[in-house]
């Protein structure tokens, strides 16, 4: 079990994730903005964040380069959730240290793959 962060502005999305993430197993934390979000990575440091891209307070490249920056949080695997499948903005996730990028609407079998892999990886010092 895993604790995972899902951080995004559209409640439908966010619910229907954390819904899908506590079948799954895990504990979930939610958060309704970029800036609710890196509170809450602070102060509970997830082992798996799901971030949107396109948030109010912060959006989701400002919350990746906050926990980038802080070395108690650099390691938490970090995939962005987008509506958008620009190659632009994944190489650019990818670039600043995200771990992956999911377009929107999602696959849950693939978001399960991928979380999988990701919690499988050892940690990051």
């Amino acid at each position: 079990m895993a604790r995972i962060l899902v951080i995004d502005d559209e409640t439908p999305i966010r619910e229907n994730l954390v819904r899908f993430l506590v079948l799954e197993g895990h504990q979930v934390l939610q958060a309704v903005d970029g800036r609710a979000g890196l509170e809450a990575i602070r102060a509970h440091k997830p082992d798996f964040i799901l971030c949107d891209v396109m948030m109010p307070q912060l959006d989701g490249f400002q919350v990746l380069e906050a926990t980038q920056s802080d070395p108690a949080l650099k390691g938490i695997p970090f995939v962005f959730l987008s509506a958008s499948a620009e190659p632009e903005k994944l190489e650019a996730a990818l670039q600043q240290g995200a771990s992956g990028y999911v377009t929107k609407p999602f696959n849950l079998a693939s978001l399960r793959q991928l979380l999988e892999a990701q919690l499988a990886k050892p940690a990051a010092p």
